[in-house]
């Protein structure tokens, strides 16, 4: 073992985010109660409990297998929960009538719901025959219905924000790694998302090209933006995120502040899964 305990006692510095008080709606913006999730026998998620608040960001960690992309998939329906809850502003996604017993009015709100939860992937899905232009505004127009002068300026607008305006009409193998991983960024953000999903979006990139996809993120959590990020970025979620979650075996083992979790884990296994990363 290169260091002793003390390893979680004088860590990186943490750079705390602004105070729950300053930045969150008391308002859970989304709860997820007892998610259960099960590949044939394999159980992939037990009990699942989680509230955020909007403008919130909280860090998933854990090693891989733990369940943390699965959690990350229940949430939009990508993949459905075997049981359990997931309540968007107060409203179930998986409603007890079933969808289709629903109102028109009623199932129209549940789509809204689920299309605002943007996900950003480990792999960067872009349309390789489409520029980054055209991946940015296909979803609006088709699906939020934007003409499509109203979503190419929002497309500029937010590729400017990320400094990538001029790239507009490349093509995704013209582009590096980082760029893609920001225009899959904006192309989420061009669906005027509410709740930002990210999958360890920096586990594909070359080092070099990791700080310029963070910066997008910090400047999205700067901005209020909430997001739930599955991460192995432990400097990124210190400096970042309001909570740390940390999950194994499909549970969660222990969640709290950056500050409790880096300085002053309670778990074992907490402890001992931090040791293991940040001696790398």
């Amino acid at each position: 073992m290169k260091r002793s305990v003390d390893l979680f006692r004088s860590p990186m510095p943490i750079q705390t985010a602004l105070p729950l008080s300053e930045r969150i709606d008391p308002i859970p913006m989304l709860q997820l109660r007892l998610i259960h999730k099960s590949f044939g026998r394999h159980k992939v998620l037990n009990d699942i409990n989680l509230e955020v608040g909007k403008g919130e960001v909280v860090a998933i960690i854990g090693p891989s297998g733990s369940g943390k992309t699965t959690l990350l998939r229940c949430i939009n329906y990508l993949t459905r929960p075997d049981a359990g809850e997931v309540i968007i502003n107060g409203i179930p996604l998986q409603p007890d009538p079933p969808w289709w017993h629903l109102h028109r009015a009623e199932q129209h709100q549940l789509r809204r719901q689920v299309q605002g939860i943007g996900m950003v992937f480990q792999r960067f899905n872009l349309f390789p025959h489409m520029t980054a232009l055209e991946n940015i505004i296909e979803a609006p127009i088709h699906i939020r219905r934007l003409p499509r002068s109203d979503a190419e300026a929002l497309a500029h607008e937010l590729l400017k924000k990320v400094g990538l305006d001029h790239k507009a009409g490349s093509y995704p193998p013209q582009l590096s790694g980082g760029e893609q991983q920001r225009v899959a960024i904006v192309r989420a953000l061009a669906m005027n998302p509410q709740l930002m999903l990210f999958d360890e979006v920096t586990s594909a990139l070359d080092p070099e090209l990791v700080g310029e996809v963070l910066g997008v993120m910090r400047q999205l959590a700067r901005e209020g933006m909430t997001m739930l990020v599955v991460t192995h970025e432990m400097q990124f979620a210190r400096d970042v995120a309001h909570r740390v979650v940390f999950m194994d075996n499909g549970a969660i083992v222990e969640m709290g502040s950056a500050e409790e979790i880096f300085t002053q884990p309670k778990h074992n296994r907490t402890r001992a899964f931090l040791r293991q990363i940040l001696e790398r």
